[in-house]
């Protein structure tokens, strides 16, 4: 997907399809763009109200909502009837409950070769120096469009376009819990050890992996992430392991 330009008029054209026989999938968009959460956002506030008890799951992503709904409670007609009925002339300043609206977050991270070694290659192919491609990336406050890949994991955006970067062509096998990265126009916090493909420029102490395993995950879609860089005293201070990446094969 690619994202939508910010001089485009956000225009939305509700679409249904059925993802199982007890799922359907409101597809909302078909481009990325920060303004899409507000429309995202307002139809999953509504449309948890309307199907109360019966919904089993609602999970909002960057254009799409899947909602899981209790086939014993209802059928497929009159699901796909309530959430016609329910997202008919929707508007976020009318729906979006204020109290409900997303966090602000401040994420410090060490921004150090040795914990992010895709910085100077980032830096190269952007033009510019390591400490400005830092400030770059800490200059804008990402929203959060989906959870996913593993618990706690914001899929965030969108990266000014000076610094995105494409994923790596050879995945790294290991890549450490906190690492921050950036892939195309995206930019993600890895919430622990696993197989990875994207840029990664620094570390976080921040453990969004034990949010995510007491049930309340730091990250929900519609929240923004601001970036700080803080020195490796501070991230160390703080519990951060300086372990150094692992070199990719």
């Amino acid at each position: 997907m690619k994202p939508t330009p910010r001089n485009q008029e956000v225009r939305i054209k509700i679409r249904i399809e059925t993802a199982a026989m007890d799922a359907l999938m409101v597809r909302l968009f078909d481009t990325i763009d920060e303004t899409n959460m507000a429309w995202v956002i307002a139809a999953d506030q509504t449309l948890r109200k309307a199907f109360g008890a019966a919904l089993i799951d609602l999970v909002p992503s960057y254009t799409t909502l899947l909602v899981h709904y209790d086939c014993q409670q209802m059928n497929h007609t009159e699901a796909l009837k309530l959430i016609n009925k329910t997202l008919s002339g929707l508007t976020p300043a009318d729906t979006i409950d204020s109290t409900q609206a997303g966090e602000l977050h401040e994420i410090p991270v060490w921004y150090d070769e040795s914990v992010g070694p895709e910085l100077p290659v980032v830096a190269k192919r952007a033009g510019v120096s390591v400490g400005e491609l830092i400030q770059q990336h800490c200059n804008h406050d990402y929203c959060v469009f989906a959870l996913g890949f593993a618990p706690g994991y914001g899929f965030m955006g969108l990266v000014d376009e000076a610094i995105a970067t494409p994923r790596l062509k050879t995945p790294r096998r290991k890549v450490a819990a906190g690492s921050v990265g950036i892939a195309d126009r995206q930019t993600a916090i890895y919430p622990l050890l696993s197989p990875g493909g994207w840029n990664i420029l620094g570390r976080t102490h921040v453990p969004l992996f034990e949010y995510a395993k007491r049930g309340d995950p730091l990250f929900r879609p519609g929240d923004k992430v601001r970036f700080k860089a803080i020195s490796r005293a501070e991230f160390e201070a703080n519990g951060g392991d300086t372990t150094p990446m692992e070199e990719r094969p």
